[in-house]
């Protein structure tokens, strides 16, 4: 967006330009925007206390010297305030401790000399009487520098070599480091990490990471409105930090420096952009002499770094109420108005997470939100369908006819030791079976699969206005920077980018193509592990059908089917959970031996790679209870057999469709409430545990009993760390709940209820972790969610097919539909009934077989069981009859027609719903045309000021 002096006069030329910016704002207003993020960092509207901790009580710079910091164009950062004595002293001892380093005379001198905890203690203290914002934790020992990075090292860590080249890397780079024992292990060394003006000026240029323009501002008149407030919106004086204020950016660039607005330089980069730099340098400083050996990543793997993270902005819990006193950082206020159990109803404070999370965190919880409140309408309709088929039980005339068959007698479920049975014997399980299978079903079903694109379109259009919102329209357009990993592996291998015109590192196909291979050889292989679990779980599932079918136990005997329903579904919960760990540990190493180019590579590879690894986990036995259970059954007397012992599993005469709500209720339900305990009692559980060792001092420093004399290095030290894996187990969750919500949705029509329970917990329980119980991850820009909005779409096409086969084939919804309308007694009836027409539905669904025809000499007599073949004493005997072709053909057209209707709905749908709201296409337009002419001329001023200052004549033209 920032153009030369040269390209700004041909496009003055071009278009006629105003010679002042107040004329165009005459002819039209623009809709303020909120992308407020740099301009915020620097405003004095912090609550009560919070400039105690975000901002530096700095002197006024020297007027002359902001003055001809406009008046210059400078070519680098290198216009520094004067430092000061102390200063200078912190420096000397930095560089002498680096030639400490590189001499090795003395082990004792590599690991730094210990400090006594009398003058630690001595010293702390008058740096409080000197600084109070040192106490902190969050400046070092001069108050002055804002700690921006923290590393963490073992003393006693053999890679002192090491450490000490790459930590003189980092000064070199211009980093100012400062190190600190731990007050709770003595073993342990937290290293400072500082960026200077010079530094951060001169990666921000080459990140090009988006500064306020200077020249432009609006003001957004507010409209009161009649309608009462939104009790979900937090109160304007509960973030009283996030006043919208309209500021355009550019990309920084240290020789148009002038352009910004830079009031104050302590603020000017906000803490999250501060780190992010810091960690640019980090991943990219040498520790060794070659190209492979850089990268703060490959020293944490090889144990000379612990850990190394951004600091949090002090403490989330105040003494004093947040009403009254307001927030001291805004860690606190992130608590106060979002993590906290009492906020569950509140919007989230989207603007506040993304300034101190970062922008790719921000759009998780954007996005979990918006998920979260589109299962509304989603749970109240399935609740409305399950309350429907919960009044309609008792006049179902299909359960009616199954509860009074006390004289139809079934065929035995085994052929040894099993009886026949009555039918009316399972009447209960006939009256559930209609709550998950009733004429609300198929209603259900189309509208998920048309909830699901709505979702997905109208998150597009969210998505876009956070994308503006947040200022990264042009960044998306950026190339993204090479993985470390990448650079050392290919780091011989070059080629010129198309883009940059720059040579860069660059990996070979066929070496791409073997890799690729191999990973996908390794995806095969534990699918197909997971179709062995699932066909363990099927031979489970035979066995104790016939083991509860002859039960002594009357109970267990006569619900047989719940009982092998129930124990099934928890044996498979149980393996399901047990290769999940198998899984991610595969994933990752398959995803390392590909080498992706860049971290978003890397992102979107591991994360197909989990989701196809635990979708076939969690779903394999699900498809077979919903296509294959009782599909190849056979029949009495012919019964096929697995490994001509164990009779396959038949379903019950109402269906199989109450296998399969029973299945997916059990995992869904145990499977959120295991995964919310993993996301908070397992980090509670290992914080409660820091926690008891520091205070008992089992790291060999003193006891600390209030935790808040600890530094804030120290107390995030005792956090733990935020996933390896960034956000992927995240997104993974909610995903597979996704998929579960949406794919076999016309089984269980409460899925979208309990999603949405789980979700509104789970915000909270994302909110409480990431401010209170984990380390503070590094802010990392993201524009989209990444893969997981294809995985989504793919989703919802695979949940239209699915659902389509679920109503067809699983549940009775087509037997009965074709009985009604050929079989039953209304088909001469121009008027129809629904009970009516099914009246003896049940006993032309059941054929008759001849029981002494079985080898068990014990019975004698006709039995039923659930087919559409003729009768034993027909002259083609259990042979398919008509009215089975009349069902299969009734299934086959109902697939094709639901199908193609749901896709052309969902098509249509998404044709009317643009992926960018129009208003907002003309902002960016405008803002686009009215950044060119304020950097038109604010260039024009800036020579022309020049030219006044070296005594030159100068004219309101271009020069």
């Amino acid at each position: 967006m920032v153009h030369h002096s040269g390209s700004i006069q041909s496009f003055k030329q071009q278009k006629g330009m105003h010679t002042s910016i107040s004329e165009i704002l005459k002819e039209k207003s623009l809709k303020p925007s909120r992308r407020s993020l740099p301009c915020l960092a620097q405003s004095q509207t912090h609550p009560i206390n919070l400039n105690h901790f975000l901002s530096v009580p700095l002197s006024p710079e020297p007027k002359p010297e902001v003055e001809g910091l406009s008046q210059s164009i400078s070519t680098s950062c290198s216009l520094l305030p004067p430092q000061t004595a102390e200063d200078g002293k912190d420096h000397f001892v930095e560089e002498s401790e680096v030639s400490t380093c590189e001499a090795r005379a003395d082990e004792s001198f590599l690991l730094q000399k210990p400090v006594t905890r009398a003058k630690l203690e001595a010293r702390t203290d008058s740096v409080q009487g000197k600084n109070p914002t040192a106490s902190s934790g969050l400046f070092f020992r001069d108050g002055k520098k804002r700690i921006d990075y923290i590393l963490v090292y073992k003393k006693s860590s053999p890679q002192v070599e090491k450490r000490c080249t790459f930590e003189k890397n980092l000064r070199a780079e211009g980093l100012m480091l400062e190190k600190e024992p731990s007050l709770t292990n003595n073993d342990i060394m937290f290293v400072k990490v500082h960026a200077t003006w010079d530094t951060l000026c001169k990666y921000a240029e080459q990140m090009n990471i988006r500064m306020p323009f200077s020249r432009f501002h609006l003001r957004c008149r507010q409209i009161k409105s009649w309608l009462p407030r939104n009790p979900m919106k937090l109160d304007k004086e509960a973030l009283p930090d996030l006043e919208e204020t309209d500021c355009y950016t550019a990309p920084f660039s240290r020789a148009r420096m002038h352009h910004f607005t830079i009031n104050n330089r302590e603020t000017f980069f906000s803490n999250s952009t501060r780190s992010r730099i810091v960690h640019h340098v980090l991943q990219r400083t040498k520790y060794e002499d070659g190209k492979s050996k850089m990268g703060i990543n490959r020293l944490l793997g090889n144990s000379t770094y612990e850990a190394a993270f951004p600091p949090h902005e002090g403490g989330y819990k105040s003494r004093h109420s947040i009403k009254t006193h307001g927030a001291q950082n805004h860690r606190h206020l992130l608590y106060e108005r979002w993590a906290r159990w009492g906020m569950w109803y509140k919007y989230q404070p989207l603007d506040l997470i993304r300034r101190y999370f970062g922008e790719k965190i921000g759009l998780y919880f954007a996005w979990l939100g918006w998920y979260t409140g589109m299962l509304i309408p989603a749970a109240l309709v399935g609740v409305f369908v399950f309350l429907y088929g919960l009044l309609t039980m008792d006049a179902s005339q299909i359960s009616k006819e199954i509860c009074e068959a006390n004289t139809t007698i079934m065929c035995p479920m085994c052929e040894e030791n099993c009886e026949p049975w009555t039918l009316s014997d399972s009447c209960v399980y006939a009256k559930v079976t209609y709550l998950f299978d009733n004429g609300g079903t198929v209603f259900f079903a189309i509208f998920m699969a048309i909830w699901a694109t709505v979702f997905l379109e109208f998150w597009k259009r969210r998505r876009a206005e956070l994308t503006y919102d947040w200022d990264l329209i042009d960044w998306e357009e950026e190339e993204e920077e090479l993985r470390p990993q990448f650079e050392a592996k290919y780091s011989r291998m070059e080629r010129v980018n198309p883009i940059s015109g720059k040579p860069e590192p660059f990996q070979p196909f066929s070496d791409k193509l073997s890799r690729l291979m191999v990973s996908v050889s390794g995806i095969f292989f534990m699918i197909s592990l997971v179709l062995t679990a699932v066909f363990a779980v099927v031979v489970f599932r035979l066995i104790a059908m016939e083991k509860f079918a002859s039960f002594n136990w009357h109970f267990v005997k006569k619900n047989w089917q719940f009982a092998t329903s129930g124990t099934g579904v928890c044996i498979n919960f149980m393996i399901i959970m047990s290769l999940n760990v198998v899984y991610e540990k595969v994933a990752y190493l398959l995803t390392n031996l590909e080498h992706p180019r860049t971290e978003s590579e890397w992102e979107n590879s591991f994360a197909l790679k989990m989701f196809l690894f635990q979708f076939v986990n969690l779903n394999s036995s699900t498809f077979y209870i919903a296509f294959f259970l009782g599909r190849f059954a056979g029949r009495p007397g012919k019964y096929n057999k697995l490994f001509s012992r164990w009779r396959l599993e038949e379903c019950h005469p109402s269906g199989c469709l109450i296998d399969l709500c029973l299945q997916m209720g059990v995992i869904m339900f145990f499977k959120q409430i295991w995964n919310n305990f993993m996301e908070l009692g397992y980090p509670l559980l290992q914080n409660w545990w820091s926690r008891r060792k520091m205070k008992k001092g089992g790291g060999g420093g003193q006891n600390v009993e209030n935790k808040a004399q600890l530094p804030q290095w120290d107390k995030d030290w005792n956090l733990q760390p935020m996933n390896a894996h960034g956000l992927v187990d995240e997104y993974l969750e909610m995903v597979l709940q996704f998929g579960f919500t949406t794919i076999f949705v016309a089984a269980f029509p409460l899925a979208p209820l309990l999603a949405l329970l789980n979700n509104i917990i789970e915000i909270r329980l994302d909110a409480y972790k990431f401010v209170t119980q984990w380390r503070r991850p590094m802010p990392a820009r993201a524009t989209d969610i990444g893969i997981w909005h294809g995985i989504l779409e793919g989703i919802g096409v695979l949940a239209v097919i699915t659902n389509a086969f679920v109503i067809a084939i699983t549940s009775d919804y087509i037997p009965r539909f074709v009985y009604a309308f050929k079989y039953g007694p209304c088909v001469n009836k121009r008027h129809h009934h629904g009970n009516e027409c099914l009246q003896g539905y049940v006993n032309s669904s059941l054929s008759v077989f001849d029981m002494g025809e079985l080898n068990n000499r014990n019975h004698s007599g006709y039995c039923r069981y659930r087919d559409y073949r003729a009768p034993p004493w027909n002259t083609v005997p259990y042979e398919f009859t008509l009215q089975f072709w009349h069902v299969l053909a009734a299934r086959l057209a109902f697939i094709i027609v639901f199908e193609h209707l749901v896709f052309g709905i969902k098509s249509f749908i998404a044709y009317l719903i643009p992926d960018m709201p129009k208003d907002l296409c003309d902002r960016m337009r405008r803002e686009k045309y009215l950044m060119q002419e304020m950097m038109y001329e604010a260039e024009l001023e800036h020579l022309q000021k020049e030219r006044k200052k070296n005594g030159k004549r100068y004219h309101h033209e271009w020069p």
